[in-house]
């Protein structure tokens, strides 16, 4: 192992997150999240694994932060209560068909966007009148970027790659929200 790895390693961080092409998506999710707040809906977050992760780090720091009201489903009685009754594959879809209204904006966190439960998620969300946002990698026509109403993918295989470029989208929304990259917590 020597430095070129890690500069190798590190382009790959550098190529997506000044692709300019991906600006656009989040101004447009941006947006979304304030119209959202302000029509007094909320979001909700959910992920597997890292993406679980992603999701409570950003539902807390756009509640305590951009004092917008988010959250998510990685509380463990919910998630093995529900996974026990209905099913792995089932338990984010009855959680929101449980905690999610009409008019809600979900993001769904997903490294391959190939896992069951975020799908029937993406769908029980639709059904609800619930708009739907992907983040994804890996390919291109994921199956959970196909139910999306916006889609945030990666052209990328690797998933701590697309895990901590999903993770630096998703926050400098909640920045560019609060208006400046550093404050002081509230």
């Amino acid at each position: 192992m020597n430095k070129d790895w890690f500069k190798k390693y590190f382009n790959l961080y550098h190529e997506f997150l000044f692709d300019h092409t991906v600006y656009d998506k989040l101004i447009e999710l941006k947006n979304m999240i304030i119209d959202t707040n302000q029509k007094g809906k909320k979001l909700i977050f959910l992920g597997n694994g890292g993406s679980a992760a992603i999701s409570s780090h950003v539902a807390v720091d756009l509640s305590k932060n951009a004092k917008i009201r988010a959250i998510n489903f990685n509380e463990a009685g919910l998630i093995t209560c529900l996974a026990n009754d209905y099913g792995y594959e089932e338990w984010m879809a009855k959680a929101i068909e449980m905690y999610g209204d009409q008019g809600d904006l979900i993001i769904i966190i997903s490294s391959s966007g190939k896992s069951l439960n975020v799908i029937k998620a993406a769908r029980a969300a639709k059904k609800k009148g619930i708009t739907v946002v992907t983040f994804t990698g890996f390919e291109i026509d994921n199956p959970l970027k196909k139910e999306g109403d916006l889609n945030l993918w990666l052209n990328c295989r690797a998933y701590n790659i697309v895990e901590m470029v999903h993770q630096m989208w998703l926050l400098s929304i909640c920045d560019v929200i609060i208006g400046n990259a550093e404050y002081s917590p509230q």
